[in-house]
């Protein structure tokens, strides 16, 4: 499978950060929830590790760091930061808890750095395939998050080189790094949010071709009887913080952040929020929850409002993280399961966290894409209420 020529013209560069991902059990939310908050709430807290910081705590707030992702599935809450702030925030939270909470809660050992991606010109399926085949392909670990603006691929610091050599071996070209890099325009490219942490198994050669690499993935899944559970409760909404110059600008932030704790606060199902220093957040949001950001004639938040998407979940805390590929298998499977004949593939998007993986479509293409999901391997799909 060659890269598409469509993506060719896609900017492509390394944001100025450094993150350190952390899994939370669900059941310990609430206990990280203040230490959460604080990623929102205005803080002179510095993040030591960015260059120019001297370490003394005068850096730079937490909502001007290159990339923040805090995400809660119906498995875990994920969160990707800079590790200053993870030994500031959330460490001292971690270790006030009883040693068998304590040794639930992770904290990669290992940094990431992170690529931000503006192209257009594909589906969203074949785009993330377009992006991390490559990748699984070379068998490199990677995160894939689609915000409402940009995707975000999070990849190892090790493996930096062969993510490059890899990208470029495909015809995608680099952008110089720029920390003041700013997407143009913020046009809104359809779909949505993703990420996964995948780590290539010790002396398993990656596979060879897209086909092996979605075989392995759902034997994998089959073998650990992982199947996709939908939750028919669960309505989520793609929007934005809106982006206002005006006078207003800081009670328009000010409404945002409010609307954010609340939702936080609430105890949602499934919430994914992506902050940079470049674009407005991004929020993969329940749809119960939009009256937080204020009436529709007023709301804070960009975005269609009514397009409700459905997330398919896929539990994957039996898995080893050494396990490597699922975002880029079960992107394969879709798009080459609901493309027949005239039909297009399901439009889908996506978020694998440390313990989970998400794929969320629109409310009126679910069955198709279960259908795809459900017919590769015998698997049983669990819909609950």
């Amino acid at each position: 499978m060659e890269s598409s020529l469509t993506l060719l013209s896609a900017h492509i560069q390394f944001l100025d950060t450094q993150l350190t991902l952390i899994h939370i059990p669900l059941r310990l939310y609430p206990t990280f929830l203040q230490s959460i908050l604080q990623l929102l709430l205005p803080t002179n807290l510095a993040d030591d590790n960015r260059p120019g910081s001297n370490g003394s705590g005068n850096g730079i707030p937490l909502q001007e760091h290159p990339f923040l992702n805090i995400s809660v599935t119906p498995i875990e809450c994920s969160i990707a930061c800079p590790r200053s702030i993870v030994e500031s925030i959330f460490v001292p939270a971690r270790d006030a808890l009883s040693p068998q909470d304590k040794d639930s809660v992770t904290i990669s050992t290992g940094d990431y750095v992170v690529m931000q991606v503006d192209g257009e010109g594909l589906e969203a399926g074949q785009r993330v395939l377009e992006l991390t085949s490559p990748l699984a392909m070379a068998g490199i670990s990677i995160f894939f998050i689609t915000t409402y603006f940009s995707d975000y691929i999070l990849v190892p610091q090790r493996a930096q080189a062969q993510v490059i050599s890899a990208l470029e071996s495909r015809g995608f070209a680099f952008e110089p790094s720029n920390s003041a890099y700013t997407s143009a325009a913020y046009s809104h490219r359809a779909t949505s949010s993703a990420s996964s942490m995948d780590i290539p198994l010790p002396g398993t050669p990656p596979p060879t071709s897209i086909s092996e690499l979605q075989t392995r993935t759902f034997a994998t899944l089959k073998k650990r009887n992982i199947v996709p559970t939908v939750d028919s409760s669960i309505q989520l909404i793609q929007c934005a913080g809106r982006k206002d110059t005006s006078r207003t600008a800081s009670s328009t932030s000010e409404k945002l952040n409010l609307g954010l704790v609340h939702a936080l606060a609430a105890g949602p199902k499934f919430l994914s929020l992506t902050l940079t220093d470049t674009e407005p957040a991004s929020l993969l949001l329940e749809k119960r929850m939009l009256a937080f950001f204020g009436p529709p004639s007023d709301s804070v938040l960009l975005g269609s409002k009514e397009d409700i998407i459905v997330p398919i979940i896929l539990d994957l805390r039996t898995l080893p993280l050494e396990s490597t590929g699922i975002v880029c298998g079960v992107a394969g499977r879709l798009v080459g399961g609901t493309k027949l004949g005239l039909m297009d593939a399901v439009e889908m998007s996506y978020l694998s966290t440390a313990r989970a993986g998400t794929v969320m479509v629109a409310e009126d293409e679910l069955e198709r894409a279960l259908g795809a999901l459900r017919g590769m391997e015998n698997g049983v799909v669990e819909t609950f209420n």
